[in-house]
């Protein structure tokens, strides 16, 4: 697949490189989730400069080997003495600040979150090489990391060594719904709706996820679900490598709560029941606020705190799908039931995909701009069923709001029912607003 969007963080980079060259050196610290694009974006951003870039990639291997690998991409890239007696990690990069003080180059360090277990002394080391050469060389460095609770340890605990240290942290997030599309298009010019709500539903805008179904051909609805669910589907085990390496040893908790939250229990009470009683506080605390995978809802305009509004969700729209259809059927998969699976994966495929299709709606809502609040509404005293309103969006100056239904089809759409949870919302969070509706179905798209 060819690269896609990017514009701005190419910007960015480029912009900070020219920074490091004509004035110091900088630090940019550049994360997201793994499967984001951090290296393509990298190499795009650089691929044109007249300046080298040595690429380190901290393996899980012995600091000895890491060594040798580095001296192997220094050699290769740049036409510099390189002793062999170097034997450390800080070495290396000790021998690179100095060369810095006459030649502008960037070092990209990839995985750098690594390093906590390959050799921890590494950061405080190289808190004192920045301190001291940083004003007087012309190195532009990226650290760039994928495990994002390692992350925010390293460079924003006040603790740590390397805290505020980066010029620009750099977070990089999943393709905007108008990208999705012009990717699909040119895989599938003639997709349907449909189409474009399996791949948003699948990937939630992933690039390695959209590059593995076009690439392979899989560009329809029914060929993407069946795909991720085939036997040499890659999709299969992405959750636990993703999500094991962050959760250590205690993954066990963290997968009851998400596969909870992935069934619909959204509720602290809910999730807790559904764990036969076990205290999950401080484990729904980790898993926003550290790990970021669930976040937190309430009604539009409800006020933090207020009894019974707190509802979770995974942020991840990847994740979402895995944990409901791929964990939660994992006896199935170790069966070697995939064809089973993908036949009931499908057959739940349309109400499921109705959920996304809110998600979707709101999203869009979002980038098109306007609005300063955006979510979901209900009266927490008669309950999601009784009077759930699927998007509330209010405006910029707070003047008006948008209440609107998603449905997958306008034919299940029940006007009555809805009008009178409008009249609920326009009597109590809306009083005093100028309130439009709208139906949204997968024509809308």
């Amino acid at each position: 697949m060819r690269f896609y969007n990017r514009e701005h963080e190419i910007a960015e980079l480029q912009r900070i490189e020219n920074l490091s060259f004509t004035r110091n050196s900088r630090m940019t610290v550049l994360t997201g989730r793994r499967r984001i694009g951090k290296t393509s974006l990298i190499k795009k951003a650089f691929e044109n400069s007249a300046h080298p870039m040595l690429y380190f990639f901290t393996a899980r291997k012995s600091e000895a080997a890491l060594v040798a690998d580095f001296i192997r991409e220094i050699r290769a890239k740049m036409d510099v003495y390189v002793p062999d007696e170097l034997t450390s990690v800080i070495g290396v990069l000790r021998h690179l600040f100095e060369l810095a003080t006459t030649k502008s180059f960037t070092l990209v360090i990839d995985e750098f979150q690594e390093f906590l277990s390959i050799s921890p002394s590494l950061f405080s080391d190289l808190q004192n090489l920045w301190d001291s050469y940083r004003g007087d060389t012309h190195l532009n460095l990226v650290l760039s990391g994928s495990v994002l609770s390692m992350m925010r340890k390293i460079f924003t605990d006040a603790h740590e060594p390397l805290f505020g240290r980066a010029d620009n942290i750099i977070h990089l997030k999943p393709f905007r719904i108008s990208v999705i599309k012009t990717i699909l298009y040119d895989y599938n010019p003639g997709y349907t709706p449909d189409d474009l709500l399996a791949i948003y539903s699948l990937t939630g805008g992933v690039p390695k996820y959209i590059e593995l179904l076009c690439d392979n051909g899989h560009v329809t609805a029914e060929k993407m679900l069946r795909y991720t669910l085939s036997p040499l589907s890659p999709f299969i085990e992405e959750g636990r490598n993703l999500l094991i390496g962050e959760f250590g040893r205690d993954y066990g908790t963290y997968f009851s709560i998400l596969l909870a939250i992935s069934e619909g229990k959204t509720s602290q009470a809910e999730i807790t029941t559904a764990l036969g009683g076990t205290p999950i506080g401080g484990h729904l605390d980790r898993l926003e606020n550290t790990f970021g995978i669930i976040s937190k809802f309430r009604p539009v305009l409800a006020k933090p705190g207020t009894k019974g509004t707190v509802r979770f969700r995974i942020s991840d729209l990847f994740l979402q799908f895995w944990f409901r259809f791929i964990e939660s059927n994992r006896s199935m998969i170790e069966l070697d039931n995939y064809t089973d699976l993908a036949d009931l994966v499908l057959s739940q495929y349309p109400t499921y995909s109705g959920y996304t299709l809110e998600r979707y709606f709101r999203q869009k809502l979002a980038e098109d701009g306007g609005y300063r609040e955006i979510g979901a509404w209900w009266l927490p005293k008669l309950g999601l069923d009784a009077s759930e309103i699927d998007i509330v969006a209010i405006t910029t100056d707070k003047s008006a709001a948008l209440v609107a239904e998603v449905k997958r089809q306008r034919r299940n759409y029940d006007h009555k029912r809805f009008m009178t949870k409008v009249e609920q919302i326009k009597a109590t969070t809306l009083s005093g607003y100028d309130v439009s509706t709208r139906l949204f179905t997968l024509e809308d798209m």
